[in-house]
């Protein structure tokens, strides 16, 4: 398949100090990628800089969506072009219900019938948001407002979706939920670029894994090879290599002698 999204040696600066440098990656249509980092690594930089929301940035390099430039575009303009974001924290407007959320979604659509099969599909997707249609999205909990996040998202039609942390806040239980449902809206042919610190289930469902510190990519694969990578298990999955362990054990026992 061919590449939906190119991003090529982008740099983008807050206050004349750089948190982007150099960062290049595509994302081919019909895949999910998912970018995995600690916190201020740059991750969300990255998508905002995707999406327009840093004024004047990237600073350097070019964003291309199916063939176009899309850098230095206002965010209206790239939304326009089908890419669709989740921002992290949900952000919901609280006063305004669950049906109204889903209308501002696609605000850019001029088919009235249209949109209102696409609502009925969003609680075909999240049967509880249907049952707080007319609720105010402030009197959701945390796993509902993602779900309407998503769902607000959904209501663009997107070619490209974007996610930043789709699980923070959330319970085990429902993280698992919110994952099989981006792989499902994955499924159904909306190319996904996935932010995620819960490198394992990000791992479990993408194609792609970029690992991102200090600004900078430092490994990209295929996401089964990363699951398998000895770095990556222990810095990223929490799971101790042989080696490690073995250092660990080294570093106890020159300890005990002190």
């Amino acid at each position: 398949m061919p590449d939906l999204l190119e991003v090529k040696n982008i740099e983008t600066y807050y206050d004349l100090v750089y948190a982007i440098r150099g960062v290049s990656f595509a994302v081919e249509e019909g895949s999910i990628t998912a970018i995995l980092g600690n916190n201020g690594a740059g991750k969300s930089t990255i998508l905002k800089t995707i999406m327009g929301l840093i004024e004047d940035q990237p600073d350097k390099g070019s964003i291309e969506f199916d063939g176009s430039p899309i850098h230095h575009k206002d965010t209206d303009a790239i939304v326009r072009k089908g890419i669709a974001y989740v921002p992290e924290g949900r952000e919901v407007f609280k006063e305004l219900t669950v049906h109204e959320h889903l209308l501002m979604g696609a605000y850019t659509r001029k088919d009235p019938s249209g949109v209102k099969q696409d609502i009925e599909k969003v609680f075909d997707l999240f049967p509880v948001l249907k049952e707080r249609t007319h609720q105010w999205a402030g009197t959701l909990s945390g796993g509902e407002q993602q779900m309407l996040a998503i769902g607000r998202a959904l209501m663009l039609r997107p070619r490209l979706m974007i996610l930043d942390e789709p699980s923070l806040g959330l319970s085990p239980i429902l993280v698992k939920e919110i994952f099989a449902i981006i792989r499902e809206i994955n499924k159904k042919g909306v190319t996904i670029l996935l932010v995620e610190q819960n490198a394992n289930m990000a791992l479990s469902i993408s194609t792609t894994g970029l690992i991102l510190e200090n600004g900078r990519f430092v490994k990209t694969g295929q996401s089964k090879e990363l699951r398998e990578d000895k770095d990556v298990k222990e810095f990223y999955l929490g799971i101790k290599t042989e080696a490690s362990a073995k250092g660990y054990q080294r570093w106890k026992r020159k300890k005990a002698w002190r």
